[in-house]
């Protein structure tokens, strides 16, 4: 069974929140404030993490850093009250993998839920896939039946967001696509409007991937159009 870990200084919210997702099959710990939340990722080691922004003692944005610096890759939906697109892509730049802006239903937060734990988790027919199913480019191998990348043998370690933007370029290589395009793909819902989304990943991805941002070996920009990936 899935476990989700929920955080949110309402209690309501929690409620709310652990009602329909135990519902739905999960199982669920919680948390309230920021200090509590990284104490239950330890604990309880939860196969997901449904994150509020604002929280007493550790905000949200603190405790998806800490989590990333630690390299833990455990996915997280972030829960913001704010209406401001800074704080989205900050949170996504941070490592989030997703957000949802207050208030919202839990029927939203549900598919969202299973959209990301869907591309993350590998099927049977994945897991028994042969070792020379894998994306090359350069020195960097993707291996998409483990959600594994990696560059000159050394793992590269991505979030699920950012390797699943990543295997949707090496896909196409050497195809323009768009920024609709790569959320249509990657993100699979609407995003009209937020396509520095796709580059707030691309520019994580270029971090891990490339040895002059400024200037990249794999991941282009094609002005006024989206990326492409080169071998």
């Amino acid at each position: 069974m899935t476990k989700i870990l929920v955080v949110d200084d309402e209690v309501s919210i929690v409620k709310l929140l652990q009602f329909n997702l135990e519902k739905s099959g999960f199982e669920v710990v919680t948390a309230f404030d920021g200090k509590q939340a990284l104490e239950a990722v330890k604990s309880e080691q939860p196969d997901f993490i449904i994150l509020d922004l604002m929280l007493p003692k550790l905000d949200g944005m603190d405790v998806c850093k800490t989590l990333r610096q630690e390299r833990n890759q455990t996915p997280i939906l972030m829960l913001t009250a704010k209406d401001d697109e800074l704080d989205k892509i900050l949170g996504l730049e941070l490592g989030a993998d997703d957000y949802l802006t207050k208030p919202f239903s839990p029927r939203e937060v549900i598919a969202r839920v299973k959209a990301i734990l869907r591309r993350i988790q590998a099927t049977p027919e994945a897991a028994t896939a042969p070792e020379h199913m894998v994306i090359s480019m350069g020195d960097i191998r993707i291996y998409p039946e483990k959600y594994e990348v990696y560059r000159q043998e050394e793992k590269v370690e991505l979030t699920p967001k950012e390797f699943e933007l990543l295997h949707y370029l090496a896909s196409h290589q050497g195809r323009v696509l768009t920024r609709d395009q790569l959320l249509n793909a990657v993100w699979n819902y609407d995003f009209i409007g937020d396509s520095r989304i796709v580059d707030v990943h691309v520019s994580h991805l270029r971090e891990k991937l490339e040895d002059d941002t400024k200037n990249p070996r794999y991941i282009k920009t094609v002005r006024g159009l989206g990326y492409k990936l080169e071998g």
